[in-house]
Formats: structure tokens, sequence, C-alpha cells
């Protein structure tokens, strides 16, 4: 028999045990039944496949000129029909070993088992990330350094630091999953999805139905800007009216400039690094509106027009490229020595590195909000936190909580052994294969340390906003300072401490969609982490096939004319490799960009400002929903994600969580999850078959509307004097 709340307690039921969260209350349901079998031969069949495809398909994608990250969303549509068959053709006969007893057709496909294979696919897709961070640091080893890394270390260091937040995770499940405040946005989705494919609605609204239609216009219309009419991704009207000026082109370019009068037609662009912006509460969409408006159109225009500060019209407006004083491209290669070192002779020889504007002025707000997540979570959550580590949920828990405490709990060890398992494995990597990666054990143990220390207040931010602040940046600087001049060390200790506390934070958000759809929690464990474990080895195995198979791979200039294989996110994180590890920010920030240290103490009283005016106006209820760290960190996507990214993004948030959610609330609860999941499926459905049908078969053609968005001028400097090919001499 299904418990529901009512069942429970039918004659007593008060408003707390509902979810305080009104998005919660619309879209999930108080019922359960425990009874639903979920380990099956369905779904560790689906399951398994699914992970595995996922894993392939991701990595050999990340290569491309236009990565294309297929998710889990794709999985839950296409395993709902095979589901349903293997329920139909499967035997049901009983089989029996020693007392042991099971079948292969426990009954109909159900709603839990289909959760338990979209992990699975979500683990092979690295949480929505595409293949795992630490390939990268096996593709720059190989392709941008030409060194050498063996397939151990590298297996090594992927797996290891998959699985390293794991522990972490365990750590912090009670703070950031049980809780009713804690209620993970973008998990609403997922819910809406799996309740649309399986429950039973009359009528012709109902909402699988208005999925399945959405689905098919998506997947339709994406072969237009996907292949036939690429320039409506970003169509760009002051370009097109002002093809020779510069100005026109940096203020009008949606991809190299500040996007005025800049469009899309398509969904990718949209969803694309931002994630569907109809999954963002709206008071989460108000702070990146407020912090990219203050840096994108006020701030980045008067330093780069009005003071050109750090000489930045000698460079691009929006690079994320490195460039020397002449405004050209910098030759890395030249100044590294056999060493696999910074030849400081060479780059004596070739000067300093300098950035563009924008991208130094992102760094700098990077390191403020990293800073600002300390202060705001201690601000506004610490005696949340402190109260629950004393009382461990003394206060009344909601409905899905206690729904939940009818499963056999993870045993903590679990976590624990987990965590010195990875631990360990990542000791023998760098003690006994330090000539490959560079990093010594101390440099690990700090990496985990710092790890654990944002964990829990990225979970709580993620949690609630939706927005997830990294790591990254801080983690580069901090043994960017320890030791420069060791590229492959820096990302390494980036990979640790960045990555296994993102992992820890997916971890969380997948328990979350677990707790909301009432999946025995010891099976979500299973399930994620021999899902890490099989999508790691995939990932990396397509990674070496593909690195030691394809001639001149990221390497643009020596590729054949539209080659895809141009590894355009691994050219960012080599940039990220030269100028905290190799060069290191001794050099670059506390040299020419000294200035932007005065953002760790920006960021460090922005809170405490917001915290005393929530004091002094306890009345007013929206001071408590400036969030500082996503204020800072709204455009922390920026590059690669550009303008036009934003702009689009911030108008679909706009019409769907405030327009609509304020005045057609109920279609809101009935379609809004729905119809994001729905455009995102058709879109990476289509894209798939784009890729295998005409890429690889190079099918294509030229007219007007593949010639991309026409902004060629968008990238040049102005400042007199510079010359760069391609752009006019002033």
């Amino acid at each position: 028999m299904a418990v529901t709340m009512q069942e429970k307690d039918p004659e007593n039921v008060v408003a707390e045990e509902e979810s305080p969260i009104e998005q919660v209350r619309l879209t999930v349901s108080n019922d359960d039944d425990p009874s639903v079998p979920v380990w099956t031969f369905r779904m560790w069949f689906l399951g398994l496949l699914s992970c595995a495809l996922l894993s392939f398909l991701n990595t050999f994608f990340s290569y491309r000129a236009e990565p294309l990250v297929i998710t889990m969303i794709t999985v839950q549509v296409a395993t709902l029909p095979l589901g349903r068959i293997m329920a139909r053709v499967l035997p049901t006969r009983k089989f029996k070993i020693r007392s042991w007893e099971f079948t292969l057709n426990p009954g109909p496909f159900n709603m839990k088992e289909h959760v338990l294979i979209s992990i699975f696919a979500n683990a092979g897709s690295a949480f929505g990330n595409g293949p795992a961070y630490a390939v990268g640091i096996v593709d720059i080893t190989k392709a941008f350094y030409f060194r050498n890394i063996s397939f151990l270390a590298g297996w090594i260091l992927v797996i290891a630091t998959q699985v390293l937040g794991y522990g972490w995770a365990g750590i912090m499940r009670k703070y950031v999953v049980d809780p009713a405040e804690m209620w993970w946005p973008s998990s609403l989705v997922q819910v809406s999805l799996f309740r649309a494919l399986h429950e039973k609605e009359e009528g012709k609204s109902s909402r699988g139905k208005f999925f399945l239609v959405v689905l098919a216009c998506s997947f339709i219309w994406y072969i237009v800007p996907g292949f036939l009419f690429p320039t409506l991704s970003s169509l760009s009207l002051l370009c097109l009216a002002f093809p020779k000026s510069v100005l026109a082109q940096q203020i009008g370019s949606g991809m190299h400039g500040l996007g005025i009068f800049s469009f899309t037609f398509d969904w990718a662009t949209i969803a694309s690094y931002l994630s569907s912006p109809l999954v963002y509460p709206f008071f989460s969409i108000v702070n990146v509106i407020v912090g990219y408006v203050a840096i994108v159109y006020i701030l980045i225009p008067f330093s780069y027009w009005g003071l050109n500060l750090y000489n930045a019209k000698n460079f691009p407006l929006f690079s994320a490229d490195l460039f020397n004083a002449q405004g050209q491209v910098y030759n890395i290669t030249a100044i590294v020595n056999d060493k696999f070192e910074l030849d400081k002779v060479s780059y004596a020889k070739h000067g300093h590195i300098h950035l563009s504007m924008f991208f130094a002025v992102t760094y700098g707000l990077n390191f403020a909000a990293v800073v600002a997540t300390l202060t705001q979570v201690a601000l506004f959550n610490g005696k949340e936190i402190y109260q629950r580590f004393r009382a461990t949920f003394k206060g009344k828990p909601d409905i899905h909580t206690r729904l939940m405490m009818k499963y056999k709990d993870i045993p903590n060890w679990w976590f624990y052994i987990t965590l010195a398992l990875s631990l360990a494995l990542s000791l023998v990597l760098c003690i006994f294969m330090k000539d490959q990666v560079q990093l010594s054990w101390w440099g690990l143990l700090l990496a985990a340390f710092l790890a654990l220390i944002f964990t829990l207040p990225i979970s709580i931010i993620t949690a609630t906003t939706n927005m997830s602040p990294g790591l990254n940046v801080i983690t580069e600087y901090i043994i960017g300072m320890i030791i420069p001049g060791y590229p492959i060390a820096n990302v390494c200790f980036k990979t640790f401490g960045y990555m296994s506390m993102s992992q820890a934070v997916s971890f969380l958000q997948d328990f979350k969609l677990g707790h909301y759809m009432k999946v025995p929690p010891r099976s979500m464990f299973i399930v994620q982490l021999i899902g890490t474990i099989l999508g790691g080895t995939i990932n990396m195995g397509v990674a070496w096939w593909l690195l030691n198979s394809i001639k001149h791979i990221c390497q643009p200039d020596l590729l054949p004319p539209n080659s895809p294989w141009t590894c355009n996110s691994d050219r960012v994180f080599f940039d990220a490799s030269v100028i905290w590890g190799l060069v290191g920010p001794k050099r670059i920030f506390w040299g020419d960009y000294i200035a932007l240290n005065w953002f760790f103490v920006g960021g460090a009283v922005a809170p405490i400002l917001v915290w005393v005016l929530h004091k002094t106006f306890p009345s007013q209820s929206w001071i408590k929903l400036i969030n500082i760290p996503v204020l800072l960190g709204a455009t922390a996507a920026m590059p690669p994600a550009t303008t036009l990214n934003f702009n689009s993004w911030i108008f679909f948030g706009i019409m769907f969580n405030f327009v609509i959610f304020r005045y057609r609330k109920k279609w809101w609860q009935r379609y809004n999850y729905v119809l994001s999941a729905a455009l995102d499926a058709g879109v990476a459905l289509m894209g798939v078959v784009l890729f295998f049908c005409l890429s690889l078969e190079n099918v294509n053609f030229s007219w007007w509307g593949t010639g991309g968005e026409y902004c060629h001028l968008a990238t040049c400097p102005t400042a007199k004097g510079i010359f760069v090919d391609g752009c006019p001499f002033t």
C-alpha cells in the first residue's frame, strides 16, 4: 500500500509537514509505495548500457569545435519504451539460488527503476558535465605540451578525482539533503519529467503528450540552426548593418562583444553553459541579472573605452586567449623547456603574458565569489548548520523526509571506506608516478582539505539558488603561489580540489532527486559509485583512442580545413595551466595585475553589508534574497559563455519564472519543467543524428546562412599602432 501524508495523520495534518518551498509543493508527490521493486534486471541492464553509451558519446563529442553534452534527460526518454518492452517480453519465471529467489520480470516497469537508470546515465555524463574533468589533463599533456603520460596514470587521475568527493558528500548529506529548505531546483525538472512519463493523466493536455509534442518540435527545429541555417544561432543586427565598423561589431557581436541587438533561435545556445533558464528560481535570476549588467554593461565598457585599463585596447574586448604586449597571440610552446618547466630566459625574451580586459576582470570576480561563498553561508546559514550539527534535526521533518525514514539509511562507513580507498589510490599516483603528474603527496592532501572546507557552503548555495560557485581558480592560485613553473602539477591540484568538491555536490543533488522520488538510499549510492567508475574508465579509453589515432588532434593550424577535432574546451584548460602553473600567479597577479587581489577583500566584505542591511530592516524580506556569491559569480561561465548566451537565458528566465509563474501558475505547475526537459531532449537527439548521419559523412554546403554571425572585426584591438591580421590598422 502506498503511504501518504493523509493516511499517516488524517486528523492532524499540519502545514509544517508540507515542504515550505512552493515549487516543491507544486511538483513533488506526497505519495510513496515502499513495495515497488528497484533492484531489477531491467534496471541493471539499461542502467549499465546507458552509462556506457553516454560516457562514450560525451567524450567523443568533447573534442569537437562545437562540443555536445548528452545528459540524462535523453536517457530518460529513450529508456522508457525499452523498459516497458522488457516488462512485456522477459520471462516472469522465478529462479532460486539457495535461499535467494529472483525473477527477470517482477512486473510493470516502474518509476523508481527509471530513476536509477537515469542516475546511472548521469554518472556516465559526469553529472551533466560531459566527460570526466581529469581527462583534460591527459589531453593537454599529450596534445598541447606534447609530453607523455601513461594510460594507468590517466585512469587513476580520472577515477580518483571522480570518486573522492563521495566521502565529502557522506559527511555533508544530513545538512543538504534531508532539510526541506535545501530544495535543489534542478532536481524538480527530473521529478516533473518522471511524473509526466509515468503517471496516467486523462485528456489531450496530459504532461506526457505535451512532452512528446514539444520533443518532436524541438527535434525537428534543431536541424535548422544545427545544419541548414547556422547563422540563426547567433544573428547580430549591428554586425550586418555595419560590416566595416570595429566599434559596432564589438557592441553588437553576441559571440565576441556586448551582444546588443543580437538574437538566437537555437535552444542549444540559450541553454548552454548556464543550462535551462526554466529551472532557476526567479530570485536567483535577478541576482544574475544585477551582476551581469553591472559587469558587462557598466564595468567592462568603462574600463575598456574609458580608462583603457591594463592597455585593454591593445587586445580584443572579449577573449580567453593569451597575448603579448603587441596584441598578438602568445607563443606558449616557446617558453617551455625540456624539463617541462618555464624557460625563464625565453620568457624574458618574449615578454609578459597579457589578458583581455574581460578575462582579467573575470578572474578578479572569481576571487571575490569564492571568499564571498564562505562569508555568505556563515552569516545567513551558519546558525542553522550549527543547530543541525548539535541537534541532528530536532525540528519536524517535512513529508518527504518522513517517508524516506522507512528505508534503510546508508551506513557512514560506506562513505568513509570510499573516501579512504580513493585517497589511497591518489597517494599512489602522487608518490610512485610523480614524474608524470608533478604533484607531491602533500599537495594532494592540501587539495583534499580545500575541497572538504568548501563542499558544505557551495552545496547550500547550489541547493537554494541552482548556482554553483567553483573552486577552479582559487585552487590554481594557491598551488601556483606555492610551486610555480609546473603546469601539470597545477591542473592536478585543481582537479583534486575542485572536482572532488564538484562531484560531492553532484552526488548530493542526485541524492535529493532520489529523496523526492522515494528511492532507497543504498540503491542510489551503489548505482552512483558503479556508474562513476564505469563512466570514468570509458572516458579515459575513448580519450586515449582519439589522442593516438587522429593526427594533429587539437591543433587547428595543422588539421585539414573544416576538421571538427579542434578541442576548444581543452584550449581554455591549457591556457589556465599556463597562467597559473607554467608562468605562475606571482608573475601575473602579483605583477601587472596585482590590483585584482583586492577582489578577495571585496568578496569577504560584501555579504557582511547585506547581512547588516537584513538585520537593520528585518521586515524587508527581499534583502535576504541578495546572494553575493551568485551576483559576483554571475559571469563565471564567461568565457567560454558569451553575452548571447546570457541575454537569451535572462529573457526566457524572466518570461517563465516571473511572468508565467505569477500569472499562469497552474500552467507553470503542470508544464514548466516538462517543457524544459523536452526542449533539451529534442536538441540532444537531433544533435546525435546530425553528427552520425551528416558530419561523419562530410555532408555540408555553403551559403549566406552558414557563415556565422558576420562579426569578424569584433575580435580586433582598437589601440593605435597595434596591427593584427584581418583587422584595420589605426
